[in-house]
């Protein structure tokens, strides 16, 4: 505001002054007091200018005190928004109002009055000078908000200056480039530079490591602010761990013109949350042994337990290796560990301790690294307790440890105990008791389809039905698998036996619900008598087991009392299988050769391979006898292994010799299917250079239909190969056309079941025709094994039938003789 000017003119009513002059007086009484806008002067200027007596002038507001009439005068003169007229009291007088409004504020209100009737020239002369106010009003305003808005910024930059410093900590500002521009007390005790020393140096100047790089910088102009953990260096060298947290500055047009960093030493803060960390790890377990190393593994400190269990002191044990505390064998893995732990983890694991006298002892180890913001302060915590006691009592509890964890029933330990009890109780009191061995029939089914967690859950279901059905003092127990054993203390008469088993596979009958499926078991039970079948608890339950087994092959479902004749059966199929795992290599085995007669020329096609044994001291053995104890035991894998072999090494003797060459069908059991058969047929093969279309490979209908894709795949790739294949037994089992399109079948075989009888059996024929056809349909060959009869052949040749085995032609011939019966046929 510039000085005062002259006094405003303050003319009478006739002195008429001009209006330049009038507007430069309104100017001055507007802009140039310092003290404000004078209203009286404003009036006095207006009633000049128009030559009125009376003049008002209100600022801002209309208040509600104005004298009549100017109150509802201004108020008209606020609605309309332009000159309002009105008259007076008397007759003969009239009033001027009009609203100052610039753009859409409005400043105040201006009015004049007078004794007659204002002329046009009066009128106009007043709107003129009432723009010319509401403008000089409008600056007047502005030039206030300035002077306030710059008045406030320099009492809060006074007040932040103050501020800045009052703070203790270091509080540095610094341009875009890194350079100094702001250094308060804080900083300069902090680092002991005084500010005119660090004012224009660069930030770098400050910094402990010369690695460090500009990232934060970029980081902070990133995101506006940043915060790190960094170390810093005094005047004087020392260097510091700081807290620092960078904000940007920014100009009056928002631009990024600087940052602010706000620094504070947490040198202390850090050591006391070393301390802090190093002393709870220590004694927050203080009754187990603890080692406490430093980065490199050198022993810094072990509380009174890790002398109490190892015998060394603790001021002699400082600074040695902790590889010297591990026994021999695991001194070796402490590198190892190390890495482990120097990775972040925790190592948990048993270790052997060496105590001060040389020996050692088994340790429960956990092993951890205390995380330290510089990695030389990195420590190791070792925890160990000596577990001597523990194993022991696991071994122990390892041998009382009578239940089975599945069930919950008494295991097999548990069960002989009470049963070498229950025994002696049985002589003494020259009682009678019963052993039922139970074996759920196919369980290995659920294990498949379920799973083991679905089996185990349903074993449990089965052993709780058969604790419902027994007495108090009766047992079960789970002997493993799918196998329980129920000992009957106490029996009145043999039949009792009988009605329990009876009861329990009732039982066993009923439905179970197994994940949201309803599924039905059987079981064959075994029941052996004391002291009748035996005395002993071994021989006992042997006896039960062997009645369990015939169980098993007369049917599902069902119990059997043990007798003699069972037993001497069973002698004699463990001596069976005894002499048939030896009889390979002591060349009992031999082949023989059944023709297989083409019916369209009369030639032989080939022939099939059958197995025979010539058991010493007994004699030939059916094929019958030996081939169920095979599968069973599974000697059938290394015994089919051996017929492949015994083949093509007869196959290529028989082409050397410039016999006929015809194929020969070797059957597959389906314990010989594991994923190197193919493989290993393809390299017996190679081994004798025999083609592989001079072997067929015959598997059973029902061996295919409970077979898997991998056999799917295996039996594929043979057919690729060239091996011919042939189905077995055709019509028997679950016949299944998709599997005939899916595998390289070459030929069906009519089960002798369906040959015989025919052509009198209506329904052999029928079902003969009907799989004649079917072969025809599929492009396959059709063979009819057990062909016995001229009616038969003369059948099967008509119906359509490409081949023919059995008796009428030829039975099964030694090598020799069929070697001789090819020659004669080939003449």
């Amino acid at each position: 505001m510039s000085p005062e000017s002259s006094a405003i003119l303050s003319p009478g009513i006739d002195a008429g002054p001009g209006d330049f002059e009038l507007a430069g007086q309104l100017y001055s009484a507007v802009l140039y007091r310092d003290s404000g806008v004078c209203a009286d002067s404003i009036a006095a200027l207006f009633r000049c200018a128009v030559g009125s007596p009376q003049a008002l002038f209100c600022a801002d507001g209309l208040p509600a005190t104005l004298p009549a009439p100017w109150f509802e005068l201004f108020a008209d003169a606020a609605r309309c928004g332009t000159l309002t007229r009105r008259r007076g009291v008397a007759a003969d007088s009239e009033y001027l109002a009009l609203a100052l409004v610039f753009g859409e504020e409005t400043l105040g209100f201006i009015g004049v009055g007078q004794h007659g009737i204002y002329a046009t020239g009066a009128l106009r002369r007043f709107a003129d000078f009432a723009s010319l106010l509401a403008g000089l009003l409008h600056s007047r305003r502005a030039y206030d908000q300035r002077v306030a808005a710059l008045t406030h910024s320099e009492i809060e930059l006074r007040r932040q200056s103050q501020m800045l410093a009052q703070i203790r900590d270091s509080v540095i500002t610094m341009d875009s480039a890194g350079h100094i521009t702001g250094w308060n007390a804080g900083a300069e005790r902090m680092f002991g530079y005084a500010t005119d020393e660090v004012l224009g140096q660069h930030l770098l100047l400050l910094y402990a490591d010369e690695a460090e790089d500009d990232h934060a910088f970029n980081l902070c102009f990133a995101n506006g602010s940043h915060e790190m953990t960094v170390r810093r260096r005094r005047k004087s060298g020392e260097i510091f761990w700081a807290s620092v947290s960078l904000s940007l500055a920014r100009d009056e047009n928002g631009n990024a013109c600087g940052m602010i960093g706000y620094v504070i030493d947490i040198s202390g803060q850090l050591a006391a949350e070393e301390e802090l960390r190093l002393h709870a790890r220590i004694f927050e377990q203080n009754s187990e042994a603890i080692i406490v190393t430093d980065a490199v593994g050198a022993v810094v400190s072990v509380n009174q337990a890790f002398t109490r269990l190892t015998g060394f002191a603790a001021d002699r044990i400082g600074g040695r290796p902790i590889a010297e505390l591990l026994a021999a064998e695991d001194a070796l893995r402490s590198a190892a560990i190390a890495r482990h732990v120097g990775g972040g983890e925790v190592w948990r694991g048993e270790l052997q301790i060496r105590k001060s006298d040389g020996s050692s002892f088994p340790g429960c180890v956990s092993i951890s690294s205390t995380a330290a913001a510089d990695p030389d302060s990195r420590h190791l915590c070792v925890v160990f307790s000596d577990i001597s006691e523990r194993r022991a009592a696991a071994r122990e509890i390892e041998r009382l440890a009578f239940f089975d964890a599945t069930t919950g029933l008494p295991n097999r330990t548990l069960f002989f105990t009470l049963l070498q009890q229950t025994l002696a109780n049985a002589r003494r009191g020259q009682a009678h008791g019963a052993v039922l061995l139970l074996n759920l029939d196919r369980f290995k089914n659920i294990n498949d389809s379920f799973g083991h967690a679905a089996a185990d859950a349903l074993l449990r279901k089965v052993s709780r039905r058969l604790s419902v059905c027994l007495r108090e003092e009766d047992v079960v127990a789970r002997l493993g698998g799918d196998e329980f054993v129920i000992l009957l203390p106490s029996i009145a008469r043999r039949e009792h036996a009988g009605h329990v088993a009876q009861k329990l596979l009732a039982a066993i009958g009923e439905a179970f619900q197994l994940e949201q499926h309803e599924i039905l078991l059987s079981a064959s039970i075994g029941i052996s008598i004391f002291p009748e079948d035996e005395s002993d608890s071994e021989a006992l339950l042997n006896c039960a087991d062997v009645a369990m087994h015939r169980a098993k092959r007369a049917g599902n479902g069902i119990h059997v009392f043990y007798s003699q004749e069972m037993n001497q059966r069973s002698l004699e199929l463990l001596k069976l299988e005894s002499d048939l795992r030896r009889a390979v290599e002591r060349n009992e085995l031999s082949l023989h050769f059944q023709p297989q007669l083409a019916l369209a020329n009369g030639s032989i096609r080939g022939a099939e391979v059958l197995l025979r044994w010539n058991r010493p001291g007994v004699g030939p053995v059916s094929p019958a006898q030996f081939i169920p104890v095979a599968e069973e035991t599974g000697l059938i894998a290394s015994i089919g292994e051996w017929v492949i072999d015994a083949t093509c090494r007869q196959i290529a003797a028989w082409r050397a010799a410039g016999l006929p060459q015809v194929r020969f069908a070797v059957n597959l059991s389906a314990r010989q299917f594991s994923a190197n058969l193919p493989q290993a047929i393809l390299n017996t093969l190679a081994r004798y250079a025999v083609p592989a279309d001079a072997l067929e490979l015959e598997i059973t209908e029902s061996m295919l239909m409970s077979g898997t894709e991998e056999v799917l795949v295996m039996m594929q790739e043979l057919g690729d190969a060239g091996i011919h294949l042939s189905l077995d037994d055709f019509g028997t089992g679950y016949s299944s056309l998709s599997y005939l399109k899916r595998l390289p079948i070459d030929t069906l075989k009519i089960d002798r079941s369906f040959v015989h009888g025919i052509p009198d059996d209506a329904d052999n024929s029928a079902i003969a025709r009907a799989i004649i056809g079917l072969a025809k349909n599929l492009r396959l060959t059709v063979i009819a094994e057990g062909v016995e009869t001229v009616e038969q052949l003369a059948f099967l040749e008509a119906a359509g039938c490409d081949e023919i085995q059995g008796f009428y032609f030829s039975r099964p011939l030694p090598a020799d003789e069929f070697a001789a019966l090819l020659r004669r046929h080939s003449v």
